[in-house]
């Protein structure tokens, strides 16, 4: 009896059930990351479809607290929307979606996110998602109120309405769940990183009333990719018995040709020959042993790449560049874009950037930034095969410190742009270890860490010249009185010889008997149109001539001043004060110019 009590016990589960008690999978495992993974599903779904629209991106999040222990978080964007019969099933239905078929790079593929989104709402705190969605201007917007039936994973719609809705077309979902934001500052910073790797998109966030606007840099929509069949080299037996009882009528070289890319009748004709079959033999005909030979003929004949430039949308070295100016302002970046390769039949392409100095944080360990298909990685950092990349390059031939990770001022950008980006996971954390992928990372970084070297060198020698340059600022007036009063004679004009040395401008703030003289010379062969800085204690309200600006900040003056110098003249102010505070000269190069306080 013990078997058919068994059997009384077995049943089927859905997908929603299964999800439901494993919600970790999804990256819903803790109330603190679930909001930031409800905020990443539905922004990943909003830039799919704004660039399958080919519109720039327009994103609002808004997250305000709507109870001590939950949120209510609202992602709306201008979208193509979606139409009224299938809203439902897209947020009320899991492994429901229009890309897990297509081989093409998306950051959403298999239909899960959104709706796990939706699931994780109705399990913490029994809401429904509210969903709006306009497809045109000439059509209504229609709001619908929904929740997943978890044991059949069919939506349960239960409001439909037309409303009013000022977009002209788009689609906003609002959903309520138990979270915190204690991960609010790693929250901010995915909407950062979102902008820095899609910098045709305007994203702006209110968290509790506080606003944040991420701008766009580029005003071009990006190319939508589009899908390709399926390569040779990348199909599994299972596959290909599928795919041949879908053509079960045509022949070995019409499926080999219609079904996969890169495939003509030459190179239909070599697999078939290296299987040993004829190439009009109809798939229905094919014994499943033959179909193991025609799988190992497949993998053995060369077959080209596939069509990389159709199936992936790179970001490109300049936008990249221009998104982390924006967001990072570093004294150094630069980025590289290699060739596009492939794993296991899928095509991929590696970006990386690496950024120096300005407002890096000098301390500690770099920065490391992971993204795949335009879609930040915020988590399992130390899983991820970009990060054993990243501390696997010797940094120190590249003039950084090193532990493990590169010291200092420094950030790092990994971007993997692919077909079918291999995670370790579901949750989609972490890029696996496959060689191919790693070796273009490597191959990335060493190039970026070549041009890192050849800038802080350059920095050093510019760091070097500009001492000497100080130095001799600082001595020659010094020599020059030094020796006219051994010869008793008056003080020379050392211009000239300071001009044939420097070739810069040289500007000087001096101290003598209570009082101040800022002189600035001009010794290069450009007419300059200059703006001195002067800030001290001093009040300098006897400064000849007058400042154009004064300004007072608790007792510390900014003075500005605009002047006009052509090669070889010289501009000099002078006021009662004790001297010290800072001297700056704007409308010239940093490398063309000299301070100097005496």
């Amino acid at each position: 009896m013990l078997a058919e009590d068994l059997a009384k016990q077995q049943k089927s589960i859905s997908v929603a059930e299964f999800f439901e008690k494993n919600k970790h999978l999804l990256g819903f495992d803790s109330p603190t990351r679930g909001i930031i993974t409800t905020i990443k599903e539905a922004v990943d779904n909003a830039l799919d479809a704004c660039e399958e629209a080919g519109v720039l991106p327009d994103i609002f999040v808004s997250i305000r607290k709507a109870s001590p222990d939950a949120y209510r978080v609202a992602v709306e964007d201008n979208g193509p929307g979606i139409v009224p019969e299938q809203v439902p099933y897209v947020f009320g239905k899991l492994l429901y979606g229009s890309r897990f078929h297509q081989i093409r790079q998306s950051r959403g593929q298999q239909g899960i996110g959104i709706s796990a989104a939706v699931l994780y709402a109705q399990l913490t705190t029994g809401m429904p998602a509210t969903v709006v969605s306009r497809t045109s201007a000439q059509a209504p917007a229609h709001r619908f109120s929904l929740m997943i039936r978890t044991e059949t994973n069919e939506p349960e719609v239960l409001g439909h309405e037309e409303v009013a809705w000022d977009r002209t077309h788009g689609t906003r979902i609002e959903l309520e769940f138990t979270s915190t934001l204690a991960a609010r500052k790693r929250l901010v910073e995915y909407l950062r990183y979102t902008s820095v790797v899609n910098p045709h998109a305007r994203i702006r966030v209110e968290i509790d009333g506080e606003a944040t606007t991420f701008e766009r840099v580029s005003a071009e929509p990006i190319v939508s990719p589009q899908a390709i069949q399926p390569h040779p080299h990348g199909i599994e037996l299972g596959t290909l018995k599928r795919m041949a009882a879908a053509k079960a009528d045509a022949t070995l070289e019409d499926f080999l040709v219609g079904s996969f890319c890169r495939v003509g009748k030459k190179t239909a004709e070599e697999i078939a020959a290296a299987a040993g079959l004829p190439v009009g033999a109809r798939m229905d005909a094919i014994a499943p042993d033959a179909l193991k030979t025609l799988l190992a003929a497949m993998q053995s004949v060369h077959v080209p790449a596939p069509p990389t430039n159709q199936c992936l949308s790179p970001i490109g070295e300049d936008l990249i560049v221009q998104g982390l100016e924006k967001e990072f302002q570093p004294d150094f970046v630069k980025a590289r874009t290699r060739p596009a390769s492939v794993f296991s039949g899928h095509p991929f392409v590696v970006e990386a950037a690496i950024g120096y100095g300005g407002k890096l944080d000098p301390d500690g360990a770099a920065q490391v930034l992971r993204f795949a298909n335009r879609v930040p990685l915020l988590y399992q950092q130390g899983a991820c095969a970009v990060t054993a990349q990243v501390a696997g390059v010797n940094w120190k031939n590249y003039g950084l410190s090193q532990s493990g990770l590169p010291l200092g001022p420094v950030l790092v950008l990994v971007h993997v742009a692919s077909t079918n980006v291999p995670f370790t996971s579901e949750s989609k954390d972490a890029v696996a270890s496959i060689p191919e992928i790693e070796k273009e990372i490597t191959l990335a970084l060493q190039d970026l860490g070549r041009e890192l070297k050849a800038y802080l060198a350059r920095r050093e020698r510019n760091r070097q010249k500009e001492d000497r340059a100080r130095a001799v600022c600082a001595v020659i007036p010094a020599i020059a009185e030094k020796v006219a009063e051994i010869v008793e004679k008056p003080v020379p004009d050392i211009s000239a010889i300071e001009g044939r040395i420097m070739h810069r401008l040289v500007a000087r703030k001096r101290f003598y008997d209570g009082r101040v003289l800022i002189e600035v010379r001009n010794h290069t062969a450009d007419d300059l149109a200059l703006v001195v800085y002067d800030i001290s204690a001093d009040t300098a309200e006897d400064a000849r001539p007058a400042p154009d600006f004064v300004s007072d900040l608790d007792g510390e003056y900014t003075r500005v001043w605009n002047c006009a110098l052509a090669p070889g003249e010289a501009w000099h102010v002078v006021y009662t004060g004790k001297g010290g505070g800072m001297l700056d000269v704007r409308g010239v190069e940093d490398t063309k110019k000299v301070v100097v306080y005496l």
